[in-house]
């Protein structure tokens, strides 16, 4: 073996990210935390706050990606999973939400109840004529109002800067230092609407833009001699998560569906007291 290949693989070694025997778990890096945003605890204010006329139940609908942004090798650009974040909105504001998004389960329990198949005592299958669950008229639970809507854009680089320097010195002609920063805004919005399902009519839409911004810096400095060489180099990026944007939107605009079930006055306190701007949309 080489020389510098020994001395690399020592250093590994040394540094533990070869390790002989069988491989251990890794300990986790990062805790499990609530997936919350900057609105959560406005929507959570909202759940304390009882309607003067009780909470109608909400069904949430297809809120997609609208945007048409899909890479070849990575897929699509935004998250598909926008109308689960409303749903998760809804129940932190306490508003009672019927399923509407994947009734699979439920159609296949409706389909056995029909063969009367399906029973909430299946031990005593056969012991019983009449141990099977009842189809009865008016048991599912309806909707009042429903909200749909779409990822509407995601626009790229909308603003960037950036600056670059470099310095040398005359004594140490090898030497140099090298400084590089950017930062860079794309922006994502969404248009929710919510519906009345008896009517469906259209009792409110609401639309609301994010701009995620993203910086690097980079740092640099390489010198030396005929004999040695010196490099240093070294960084920093950091950029809001694009997909948590989309949340923070979303639980934005059902904010402002949903507010109006409440008083207005309890809509603005309860952004307020989680430090938001009150604009309206």
């Amino acid at each position: 073996m080489p020389h510098t290949l020994r001395l690399f693989f020592a250093l590994s070694c040394a540094a533990g990210s070869l390790s002989p025997g069988l491989a251990t778990a890794a300990p986790p890096l990062a805790e499990v935390t609530l997936n919350e945003t900057p609105v959560t605890p406005a929507l959570r204010c909202l759940a304390h706050r009882p309607s003067l006329n009780g909470l109608p139940r909400l069904a949430v609908g297809r809120i997609g990606d609208l945007t048409g942004k899909v890479d070849f090798d990575t897929g699509a650009k935004i998250t598909q999973g926008a109308s689960l974040f409303a749903v998760s909105a809804l129940g932190y504001a306490g508003v009672p939400v019927v399923e509407r998004l994947d009734n699979s389960v439920a159609e296949i329990e409706l389909n056995y109840a029909r063969q009367k198949l399906l029973s909430d005592t299946p031990e005593r299958a056969g012991q019983s004529g009449d141990n099977f669950r009842p189809i009865l008229a008016g048991q599912i639970a309806g909707s009042r109002y429903y909200i749909v809507g779409g990822i509407t854009e995601l626009n790229y680089n909308i603003r960037s800067d950036g600056y670059d320097a470099a310095i040398g010195s005359q004594a140490l002609p090898g030497a140099q230092g090298q400084i590089s920063g950017r930062t860079y805004v794309l922006n994502v919005a969404v248009d929710l609407r919510l519906v009345n399902t008896q009517t469906q009519q259209v009792v409110d839409t609401v639309t609301f833009q994010k701009q995620v911004i993203g910086v690097t810096n980079d740092r640099r400095l390489n010198g030396g001699s005929e004999d040695i060489g010196l490099l240093l180099q070294g960084g920093n990026s950091r950029q809001e998560p694009l997909q948590m944007a989309v949340r923070e939107l979303v639980e934005r605009s059902v904010y402002h569906l949903i507010a109006p079930l409440w008083t207005a006055a309890d809509g603005r306190a309860c952004l307020s007291e989680a430090g938001l701007k009150t604009v309206q949309p």
